[in-house]
């Protein structure tokens, strides 16, 4: 066989793979891609598509699928916001319960032993007996009616006047029945004629001057023929204060209100009609409202509850409107209404909620109440489930003092509150 150095025409080299020498000499070039392929993901079926055969590439090992969580740990964040909701309302309910039980410490023996009712104001209606005295600190009176803190003292507990005290009246006198799915309130003006126990016939408000709170309460049971179960005196600053926790509240007015409060250069409450500029001079507060609805923080509506004469907010040299004592004992009603419409509107609930701890501890500073942790929430139940009753005030034959109550006015008052008759008759007002 002639060998040659020529195969098919073509030179063998000793160093390629036919001739089992070394690496063939060859040259790599990386094509550049195209515009699109710059941007397209690069596609493995056009690969498989080339292979012979049709022929899948070698797969590598499957990597395990990652186990789903369980449900339950999914849904862990739920439970921690659900128990930070209870907590938030848990400790809103032991301040409110340890203020409560507070207050409830410093009301007088004798006016607690004097009431008919018990710790369980949802179960059955109880009639509340709320009181307000006219003993004014400094920041809510002149010098000249500012009463001293041993007195403030006793007239927030329901004490009489100590001796050494200027004599003091109760200004706000309400019944309010709550419980059972009830909520009613009536007011008896503060110089209404009744019979006082031990004493002569006189306005009803001497009653707290000669044996503070529980006299009071012996009074209006006497006058109304009924039963009182629990009292609450209202506190100045503590109510302010806790207007101002709830953010204010909103009472609706029948016509427009100019009010003022005296301020330290003296008292501004005389005969005439007392206008801004006296009180502005004097340093007092002045109490612009108009009818319709109005929004009122704590110390408007302290001004609002003690409104018994306009003064001139215009400018025009006259009063703004005529009103009197009936009227300032239906804007303290107003005031109850507000509050009540605060706690439970629907669109007020967040706010209330953030503020919980807040309002629980300043709600009971409120009043000094034979109420404490176990029925003050009761109370607030009560007024949350049982509507807002009407305005109700006791109207006198006339507005000459002192006020006298027909019996047929009295009697038919007493059976709207009890949902019944009373059972007692009421004495009302002594005529003759």
């Amino acid at each position: 066989m002639d060998i040659s150095g020529e195969v098919c025409g073509a030179p063998v080299n000793d160093e390629s793979p036919q001739g089992g020498g070394g690496r063939p000499d060859y040259k790599v070039y990386r094509s550049r891609k195209g515009p699109l392929g710059r941007i397209s993901a690069p596609s493995l079926s056009g690969l498989r598509s080339k292979l012979p055969g049709g022929e899948k590439p070698p797969q590598g090992p499957k990597m395990p699928k990652r186990p789903k969580p369980p449900r339950e740990g999914r849904r862990r964040w739920w439970v921690w916001v659900i128990a930070a909701i209870f907590g938030w309302v848990l400790i809103s309910f032991v301040a409110f319960a340890i203020s409560a039980q507070i207050q409830k410490g410093k009301l007088a023996d004798g006016a607690g032993k004097a009431l008919d009712g018990n710790p369980f104001l949802s179960v059955s209606p109880q009639n509340i007996l709320v009181l307000g005295t006219d003993a004014r600190p400094s920041e809510f009176g002149s010098d000249s009616e500012t009463a001293k803190d041993k007195c403030l003292d006793a007239a927030g507990e329901g004490r009489a006047p100590p001796e050494e005290c200027e004599p003091y009246r109760s200004d706000t006198i309400m019944v309010v029945r709550a419980g059972g799915g009830t909520f009613r309130k009536l007011s008896i003006p503060r110089d209404t004629l009744a019979e006082i126990p031990g004493h002569d016939n006189q306005a009803i408000n001497a009653a707290y001057t000669f044996g503070g709170a529980k006299l009071a309460i012996e009074t209006v049971e006497n006058f109304l023929g009924i039963n009182i179960d629990q009292v609450a005196i209202i506190d100045f600053a503590g109510f302010r204060d806790f207007i101002d926790a709830i953010g204010g509240i909103t009472v609706e007015l029948d016509e427009p209100v100019c009010g003022f409060i005296s301020g330290p250069e003296g008292d501004i409450t005389g005969d005439g009609i007392v206008t801004r500029e006296d009180v502005e001079q004097n340093g007092g507060f002045v109490l612009d409202l108009e009818k319709g609805d109005n929004d009122v923080d704590g110390e408007e509506s302290l001004a609002l509850a003690r409104t018994r004469k306009s003064g001139d907010c215009n400018g025009d040299g006259s009063a703004d409107a005529e009103i009197n004592d009936l009227d300032r004992v239906r804007f303290q009603q107003e005031i109850i209404s507000g509050i009540k419409g605060k706690l439970t509107s629907p669109l007020a609930l967040p706010l209330n909620f953030l503020r919980g701890p807040l309002i629980g501890w300043n709600a009971p500073k409120a009043i000094v109440s034979s109420m404490g942790a176990l029925t003050m929430p009761q109370l607030l139940f009560a007024a949350a489930i049982g509507g807002d009753s009407p305005t109700e005030v006791l109207e006198p034959t006339s507005l000459t003092q002192p006020l006298v109550i027909p019996p047929d006015e009295c009697e038919k008052k007493v059976r709207k509150l009890l949902g019944s008759d009373p059972p007692e008759e009421p004495v009302c007002s002594p005529i003759g």
